[in-house]
């Protein structure tokens, strides 16, 4: 069953694939070479890597510099003595990279020795169904350093979603964990003009949004302001300007899979809870405590609401006041904020969506001459980067003049830097190195006063405003609070037929029931529908899956 789910994910492109991967697979591999010789800790002469990764509109350069020849690849080169080279380098804008690795893909072209992916997961499934890639993980168990590999056990699952007829065929680039769980922000100088208090449970919020809606506290007059600011159009649990807390606050989490109490996987958007959370915000929408455009309002755009001073609560991860929600502060004179717990529901419980610890994959391929190069290069920025030592190269970022500087004698941040860039936007691996942990614990301890000591407690401290390390301490303090999504394997047969069909079905009845098109009765034949469109076969293929992983 296992190997049957793991199938190729897009029917449509699976024709080409298969065309191209049936060869694929009947060629053996490329004999191994040799392994190359190091001298003073670098490949002499330089070795060539080839690599393919999407490139972010936001990913700047400066000093003439490109994605193919920057500080990045001159370092690795002088340092490592690791030739980096693309062989085309596309915007993620528009699906054209994807779009793009497709075309090759189903061509039979050749593929560079490194391909790394954030983002599209059926891309990544139609690659390592390919057969042009290499068993990821017993390349990881020969070569990665220690470091790297304490990075992973912190965080083993974020390896299933790669996995294939049992072996990793792909190796998961690690984020920091809790980087997406969500606190509440709210309007601190409202609470004080009104003369409210932090909210805590259900009720108190009720009361707090009623006084942030009827009663003026932007002082102007008018009626122009809300409780609260959510995007409905991508997803209620999403990842900025959620609402996914409301349905914990009833002991679910829609859009996910949960574990139940019976150690089986149950989607959450069916469960009972939901009901309870999609009356709850029809309530507040007829109240006006949410704005009525909500449904059609994505994350960055329900933010504006805040950032304008029009919102008093923001729901979204620990970093927004880095961006975008302190412009309320330029926006609004005296505006002030603070992060909170996300209030306790009629049982006297707070729950959201727990974020994971991984943001991509690194797929290595099969006939690539030499992969310990990869991990020479991954592996020194694990050990040296991740959590820089005092005096080493990285200690105050990864190259002066681009994500920091020294001026009279202090080290300043990128956003201080003349013409300030990110280095780390060009690695392979889009971020350099991270250990899951160490972020979140390291900004908590940070919201104590804790006196930055260590090169990274300094480089956080530098690169975070005062009320993210707050909002950190709030997440580490109720990261037992949150509801993970225990299904991170590949898309099951059923789901591949029937997803989008479903997805639709659940949109538009949660949408017509908070609108108040429908009553919300139509919960209940939504469940019924759900089930018989294919939401029982996808839940036993779920479960079957879990069971061998669990």
């Amino acid at each position: 069953m296992y190997k049957k789910m793991m199938t190729a994910v897009l029917a449509l492109t699976m024709v080409a694939v298969t065309a191209c991967s049936s060869g694929a697979k009947e060629e053996p591999a490329k004999e191994a070479a040799a392994p190359l010789a190091m001298q003073n800790g670098k490949y002499e002469p330089a070795v060539q890597m080839s690599y393919l990764r999407a490139w972010n509109d936001d990913t700047k350069f400066k000093n003439g510099e490109t994605a193919q020849s920057n500080v990045h690849t001159k370092w690795a080169k002088e340092r490592l003595g690791i030739d980096l080279t693309t062989p085309w380098a596309v915007s993620v804008t528009n699906d054209a990279f994807y779009t793009k690795l497709r075309l090759s893909l189903s061509a039979n072209e050749e593929l560079p020795d490194i391909v790394s992916i954030r983002g599209d997961y059926n891309l990544v499934r139609e690659l390592i169904e390919s057969g042009k890639f290499a068993d990821a993980g017993a390349l990881f168990d020969k070569y990665a350093s220690d470091t790297w590999k304490q990075a992973s056990e912190s965080a083993p699952e974020e390896w299933y979603p790669y996995m294939y007829e049992g072996q990793r065929y792909g190796i998961p680039i690690f984020d920091y964990a809790y980087n997406g769980d969500p606190v509440m922000f709210i309007r601190e100088d409202w609470l004080k003009k009104l003369g409210l208090e932090e909210p805590k449970t259900i009720d108190e919020l009720v009361a707090v949004m009623d006084a942030f809606t009827n009663q003026d506290p932007d002082g102007n007059g008018k009626k122009d302001t809300y409780g609260l600011t959510v995007g409905m159009k991508n997803a209620l649990n999403t990842w900025m300007t959620e609402s996914g807390w409301i349905f914990g606050m009833y002991n679910t989490m829609p859009g996910q899979w949960n574990e139940a109490e019976d150690g089986t996987l149950q989607y959450g958007s069916v469960q009972p809870g939901v009901k309870e959370g999609l009356a709850t915000m029809k309530d507040w929408l007829s109240k006006g405590y949410l704005p009525k455009e909500a449904g059609v309002y994505d994350e960055i755009k329900a933010a504006e609401l805040f950032t304008a001073g029009k919102a008093g609560i923001i729901v979204g991860p620990h970093w927004m006041p880095n961006w975008p929600i302190d412009d309320v502060k330029k926006n609004v004179d005296g505006a002030t904020y603070k992060a909170i717990a996300l209030p306790t529901g009629p049982t006297g419980e707070s729950h959201h969506h727990g974020s994971g610890a991984s943001n991509g994959v690194v797929l290595i391929n099969k006939d690539m001459a030499n992969p310990e190069v990869f991990f020479t290069y991954q592996n020194y920025l694990f050990d040296n980067f991740a959590n820089p030592e005092v005096g080493s190269e990285f200690e105050h970022g990864f190259a002066q003049g681009y994500d920091y500087d020294i001026v009279d004698g202090k080290v300043v941040g990128e956003a201080e830097v003349k013409d300030g860039v990110s280095p780390l936007k060009y690695t392979i691996t889009y971020d350099g190195a991270r250990i899951p942990n160490l972020m979140m614990d390291t900004l908590a301890e940070l919201a104590t006063g804790k006196e930055p000591e260590t090169p990274f407690e300094k480089n956080t401290s530098i690169a975070n405003k005062p009320e993210v390390f707050a909002a950190a301490q709030v997440v580490v303090a109720h990261k037992d609070d949150a509801i993970k999504n225990k299904f991170t394997g590949a898309p099951t047969d059923t789901m591949k037929m029937k997803k989008d069909a479903l997805d639709k079905l659940e949109k538009d009845t949660f949408s017509k029931i908070i609108y108040g098109q429908v009553g919300i009765e139509e919960f209940d034949a939504f469940v019924t529908k759900w089930k018989s469109m294919g939401g029982d076969e996808i839940t036993a293929e779920v479960n079957e899956w879990f069971k061998t992983v669990n």
